[in-house]
């Protein structure tokens, strides 16, 4: 059954071929363009940029946690390193991160026995036992997790100079050469923006 009217029948036949084709041209155009807005706008397009700022072995933690956990959600994570948050995108360092025991006021140990030598070594041990025994995963395997997950890993490209990092002891899949203004405009335009 036609849905024509006999208006529309013969507003149809008395118009000219390309034009017709060019309106559902245009009109499948606005469609596509319809559906996109749609897709940026729905609730379950969310997004997230962490800023990830510490390299200790504590610190590793957050960022990557998140970012992974945001991404089984489906949402578009970037976590962008800066200054010694990029410890975490060095395969080698990421391995053999440290934790600090001097002004952590989580550590059961005090400040004046913290500042001993060797102490920041006996509490990253005891912190490596306990991510053992509790089978929480290590930074390498969140890191290379993330990435398989589709989390953007950016390296600030400022601080891979200034401290003279070699982009190929980052983890495969890193993304380098990421400005601060690049950085900014991602976190504009995120749903959630952390700094850690």
């Amino acid at each position: 059954m036609s849905t024509d009217t006999p208006n529309t029948q013969d507003a149809n036949e008395d118009a000219d071929p390309e034009t017709v084709a060019a309106l559902r041209d245009r009109v499948a155009d606005l469609e596509s363009r319809l559906a996109d807005v749609e897709s940026e706008t729905s609730e379950d397009g969310k997004s997230m940029v962490i800023v990830s700022t510490k390299g200790t072995l504590d610190m590793a933690y957050p960022p990557l946690i998140l970012a992974s956990t945001a991404a089984a959600f489906d949402w578009d994570v970037t976590v962008f390193h800066t200054f010694w948050g990029l410890e975490l995108l060095h395969e080698e360092h990421s391995a053999d991160l440290k934790l600090s025991s001097v002004g952590n006021p989580n550590m059961p140990v005090p400040n004046a026995l913290a500042a001993l030598p060797g102490m920041d070594e006996v509490t990253t041990r005891l912190m490596r036992k306990r991510i053992a025994d509790n089978e929480t995963p290590t930074i390498e395997e969140l890191v290379e997790t993330s990435l398989e997950m589709g989390v953007d890993l950016q390296a600030c490209q400022m601080t891979i100079d200034l401290l003279d990092y070699d982009e190929n002891d980052f983890y495969d899949g890193v993304t380098v050469g990421v400005g601060a203004a690049t950085a900014l405009q991602r976190m504009g335009e995120a749903d959630v923006q952390l700094l850690v």
